[in-house]
């Protein structure tokens, strides 16, 4: 697989992402459901927004693995999340994860009216090797 980042301007590396991701040479893609803070008995989360992002950010990677992915071939991260503004003072978490992956991602974050019962943030992810 060949990768190539395209960033016209240098302000987003400070928030982990890149404006646009060029794959070719693909063996093999990954389309990742949208992934949250449940757990193993399919029971969703009610904790806070930092504990809901940790949990979160888990399962999407168990999920990447258990696919026989690695993480670091992420190229496309949506995030969703029912605020922003409580979902910003712990996106340093997401960042130390996607830098400790060398994972290299277009992004978009939309923050939703709601989602699944008590669900605060769900990352949805495409994954190539």
């Amino acid at each position: 697989m060949e990768k190539r980042i395209v960033n016209p301007w240098k302000w987003q590396q400070a928030r982990s992402y890149s404006q646009a991701v060029e794959v070719k040479n693909v063996e093999a893609t990954l389309y990742c459901s949208g992934q949250a803070a449940i757990d193993p008995d399919g029971i969703s989360s009610n904790k806070d927004m930092e504990s809901q992002l940790k949990q979160t950010i888990a399962n999407l990677e168990e999920v990447i693995t258990a696919a026989g992915y690695e993480c670091k071939g992420i190229v496309r991260l949506n995030i969703y999340t029912t605020s922003t503004q409580e979902l910003w003072p712990h996106f340093s978490i997401l960042q130390k994860w996607i830098v400790q992956h060398n994972i290299e991602q277009a992004v978009t974050m939309l923050e939703v009216n709601r989602l699944f019962e008590t669900l605060k943030v769900e990352l949805e992810a495409i994954v190539v090797k």
